[in-house]
């Protein structure tokens, strides 16, 4: 299969992930704020995206278990995908406001499917692509998932500003249907299941420098899931709607993370793996720091803008060079368990601080908060050196990872 084809179908799989999360994860925080729920609340239902945290359970047998006649990847992610959007046009029955109590519940039912599609679709895009690959396929990946979270979050927020919930639901499930179709005609060859006896955490456990490498993944995107779980409720409390909640998220912020997930991706085999962590890390933390400066002062509407520009091409550069190296370590006959093992380190982490996000804010006020985000996006990074130190390889954990 050619590299386009290949980055195509990748980039459909993606933006169906991320259009649902979008909206659960940037217009439903907003619209629970506009209803009056308190800060520590609204982080704790980031709680909500719990199986991305334990996807890492039922990966190993969806290594090992899968379709003949579907295929060992896809038939996983087409009955998941298809199921995802019957939920989403599920909620879109009732002619009335959904019950927030079902509406969370959902959102509980769509993580769980989505996480699950998340684990075949990260252990095909392993398979599919090469190491020289690699770079421009996690930049297409983090840039599609984007694209999905604009879809699912900004424009979702604005439709539902304007129409209501039925449109905004209906919307969600016939686009989620629509990005099917690639997987739907794709044909995957033949795989044989890896043996048994090297799946699973035991193994990550016992692999050579994969402690420094796993504490990595925990510690290089917490600060930044800090900071942003309290971004949209911090502009809610700023006097903005939500149309200009919607633009600035939505449209001009993960417009910006897309062109920064590409241009990381890009540049990651120019710098590699460890320069590039090391030097985005920074890039990442200065952006952080910046929503202090805005939170600490008066700022129109223009310069909270710019700041949340910045920030996404920030954080689309550091999560493209990480998912990079991710893949790296893995093994390519057990793609899916290895990546999955370490997406949910990643996952684990960054929803823990999200979810003790609204406590931060709320003990420390706005500009502590964000204060305290890019001190710990510091921290992430200074660990770099001690978790990858240079090799000829592109092979990590850790350790073993190209410089």
């Amino acid at each position: 299969m050619k590299t386009p084809v290949k980055l195509g179908l990748l980039s459909s799989l993606y933006l169906s992930q991320g259009l649902p999360f979008g909206f659960f994860t940037q217009a439903l925080p907003v619209l629970l704020r506009h209803q009056g729920l308190s800060l520590p609340a609204i982080g704790l239902a980031h709680l909500l995206a719990l199986p991305w945290a334990l996807k890492f359970l039922w990966a190993p047998s969806m290594d090992r278990h899968g379709s003949a006649r579907w295929g060992l990847r896809r038939g996983y992610i087409l009955p998941l995908q298809c199921m995802s959007a019957g939920l989403l046009l599920s909620l879109a029955l009732p002619e009335s406001t959904v019950d927030t109590h079902w509406l969370l519940a959902a959102v509980l039912g769509v993580n769980l499917l989505a996480a699950t599609q998340d684990v075949a679709t990260d252990g095909l895009a392993v398979t599919l692509l090469s190491p020289s690959e690699r770079g421009w396929g996690n930049g297409v990946q983090v840039a599609a998932y984007r694209v999905g979270m604009i879809l699912g979050g900004g424009l979702m927020l604005a439709v539902f500003d304007v129409a209501g919930w039925r449109p905004t639901l209906l919307a969600l499930g016939l686009i989620l249907l629509v990005a099917t179709v690639p997987i739907a005609l794709y044909r995957e060859p033949a795989t044989a299941p890896p043996p048994r006896a090297s799946l699973g955490l035991q193994w990550w456990l016992r692999r050579p420098g994969a402690a420094t490498w796993l504490t990595l993944l925990v510690a290089y995107k917490a600060g930044e899931a800090l900071a942003t779980g309290m971004l949209r409720t911090f502009l809610v409390d700023r006097g903005l709607s939500l149309t200009d909640i919607a633009w600035m998220l939505g449209g001009v912020g993960f417009t910006a993370g897309l062109l920064g997930a590409l241009a990381g991706g890009s540049l990651v085999a120019k710098l590699g793996r460890r320069r590039a962590l090391f030097l985005f890390g920074f890039v990442q933390a200065a952006a952080v720091l910046l929503y202090a400066v805005v939170a600490s002062t008066p700022s129109s509407m223009a310069w909270l803008t710019a700041v949340c520009a910045v920030e996404h091409i920030a954080s689309g550069m550091a999560t493209a060079t990480l998912f990079t190296a991710m893949m790296d370590a893995c093994r390519p006959e057990h793609a899916a368990t290895d990546y999955t093992v370490q997406a949910s380190l990643v996952v684990i982490a960054t929803g823990a601080a999200a979810a003790l996000s609204g406590f931060s804010a709320q003990a420390l006020g706005y500009p502590g908060h964000f204060v305290l985000a890019a001190l710990l996006c510091v921290a992430g990074t200074l660990y770099v050196p001690f978790a990858l130190r240079p090799s000829p390889t592109h092979e990590a954990p850790a350790p073993e990872v190209s410089s």
